[in-house]
């Protein structure tokens, strides 16, 4: 293998999980603002903190904590409807696994949203660094959420890929000293992410097959 350790994003990336995260956010303004602005604003902050998210709406502390209760109470009476595994990725990673990969999620989401989406769609048991919104203050694209699951993993990062579908998840990666993969089956198209300068982009899952044992072209 080209990598001994992989590192995944959740949402957008292993989980298809966008339309429950819209629907969340677009009930949660509706709620405490009586409309939710257009979908381009979540996609923007898709894959950072909810309360950062938040804040651009209201800076009151109390109020983002119970648009926060909201998001999650819709998002979870309404997760196991809405959410898959995109094609290839559990295969995938099993695959990884078998091959001795030492594999890690680095999300901005909680850790029960976190472990409710892997338990769905199959991937429990299969990462051994599971780094959340709730592991430490910085989250992406701040390199430390990174670094914290390559330190979980022990893991030097020139030896480790992040594999993510946003711009700040290939960020968080190259500035944690890892190789970055920009997945093209999230929201964000490819000029997006190129602005953040990926190493590889991944049209799926195979493309991530072939890159963990085969050739590594640049992106």
């Amino acid at each position: 293998m080209h990598f001994s350790t992989v590192l995944f994003d959740l949402d957008g990336t292993l989980i298809d999980s966008i339309e429950l995260i819209l629907e969340s956010y677009r009930h949660t303004l509706r709620v405490h603002r009586g409309a939710s602005p257009p979908d381009a604003v979540w996609l923007e902050g898709l894959g950072t903190p909810l309360r950062k998210q938040f804040r651009h709406f209201t800076d009151d502390p109390a109020e983002i904590e119970a648009m926060v209760v909201t998001y999650r109470g819709w998002n979870l009476a309404n997760h196991d409807r809405m959410v898959v595994a995109y094609p290839g990725a559990l295969e995938t990673v099993q695959a990884l696994k078998a091959r001795g990969a030492k594999l890690g999620i680095v999300t901005s989401k909680n850790l029960g949203g976190l472990q409710r989406g892997l338990a769905l769609c199959g991937f429990d048991g299969l990462f051994d660094s599971l780094v959340h919104c709730d592991s430490l203050p910085e989250s992406k694209p701040d390199p430390a959420p990174v670094r914290l699951a390559l330190a979980e993993l022990g893991a030097p990062p020139e030896e480790a890929l992040m594999v993510g579908d946003s711009p700040h998840d290939i960020a968080s990666g190259r500035d944690a000293g890892t190789r970055t993969a920009g997945c093209l089956w999230g929201p964000f198209d490819q000029e997006r992410l190129l602005q953040e300068r990926p190493d590889f982009l991944l049209t799926s899952f195979d493309d991530l097959a072939a890159l963990c044992n085969g050739p590594q072209d640049r992106a």
